[in-house]
């Protein structure tokens, strides 16, 4: 499966599958000598795993990082660092009674005539499980950034249509939805309630930050910054959209309105997202995901099965109502990680 690896400089490959025996990562390219360790992977873990809040999953599972290899001393070795994080909690009687049958919204369909063969348990490879390696992944490249003080920090911008009017940064971490606006979080919470009640899913939009990242990152021309930054964006399998700086916005404005000018103290606006032909500015790089609905819902569907016939069907199991707030931290570690890799590679190209 040639496409489970992301990066050149700072490389991760992700394997395992929902309802497996165990999920993981290789950390490839990361420097020799910098402190780490379990609990450091575990804390940006905790804030991902299943069970959180009344948008999350039944599933408990613990999501206890093992780091294998890589290390020595709490010192990284320079040589690969492999990271296994054991299935727990994995329940796969929900699935027997529709393993012949697509689920509509998932990847049941595509990966049938890919590959021949699919694990209809969880969604196998193409299940939303996969991601906690990449926050695994990316708590190892933000160790790393730390060393150049760059920060990476996301937010809920809106979830089933409610959209923030206010914006508080110490909000963020006191509302499990991680929404900077508690008004908005108010009914953010009352619109989970009742499309829970309703057997349906939400879906919304996730901001992420990354801070003091210094200009010259980039490689143009099919390896620009922001290029990287949307794939690793959109590899997060409940991603639809992304959007730099102005994003969609700037469509809207005229070339006055829109250009960042730039004075002796910086750039008086960003509308850029810190990223001019695809190199850093030095500015804060803003980027924004859209997130779709849950897939998986109790309410009746048309699909077919693996003959073709026509039939409905009720998605039974444990699933989210929203990917958010848990998505927010694989959007971090992905940002993270792309970050990671071209500030490797610039140093390598000095």
């Amino acid at each position: 499966m040639t496409g489970s690896s992301f990066g050149k400089a700072f490389n991760i490959t992700t394997f395992g599958e929902s309802h497996g025996k165990a999920i993981g990562v290789i950390v490839q390219g990361c420097p020799p000598g910098l402190s780490l360790t379990e609990k450091i992977i575990q804390n940006e873990l905790d804030k991902r795993k299943p069970g959180q809040g009344i948008s999350g999953t039944t599933r408990k599972e613990p999501d206890k990082a093992i780091i294998t290899s890589g290390l020595f001393k709490g010192k990284t070795t320079g040589t690969p660092i492999m990271i296994i994080i054991e299935n727990k909690d994995a329940d796969s009687k929900a699935y027997f009674k529709n393993s012949t049958l697509f689920r509509p919204g998932h990847g049941d369909i595509t990966y049938q005539m890919k590959y021949r063969i699919r694990d209809y348990k969880g969604g196998g490879r193409a299940s939303a499980r996969e991601t906690a390696t990449r926050v695994a992944a990316g708590a190892v490249a933000q160790v790393l950034l730390k060393t150049h003080d760059i920060k990476i920090e996301t937010y809920t911008m809106e979830l089933g249509g409610i959209k923030i009017k206010d914006f508080n940064s110490h909000a963020i971490e006191s509302n499990y939805l991680q929404c900077p606006d508690l008004e908005a979080f108010k009914l953010m919470k009352n619109k989970i309630e009742q499309i829970k009640i309703d057997g349906d899913s939400l879906g919304g939009v996730v901001e992420i930050s990354a801070l003091n990242v210094p200009a010259g990152l980039g490689e143009p021309v099919f390896d620009k910054l922001d290029a990287d930054i949307a794939k690793a964006l959109m590899s997060i399998g409940a991603v639809k959209a992304v959007e730099i700086g102005a994003g969609c916005d700037a469509a809207k404005l005229t070339g006055s309105k829109n250009n960042d000018q730039i004075t002796k103290k910086g750039f008086i606006t960003n509308n850029s997202g810190g990223i001019l032909a695809g190199i850093s500015n030095g500015d804060d790089i803003i980027a924004r995901v859209s997130i779709k609905p849950i897939p998986s819902i109790s309410i009746p569907l048309k699909t077919i099965d693996e003959r073709g016939n026509e039939v409905e069907i009720s998605t039974k199991g444990r699933h989210d109502i929203s990917a958010i707030p848990r998505i927010n931290q694989v959007c971090k570690a992905m940002m993270a990680i792309t970050i990671a890799d071209h500030l490797l590679r610039q140093k390598l190209n000095q």
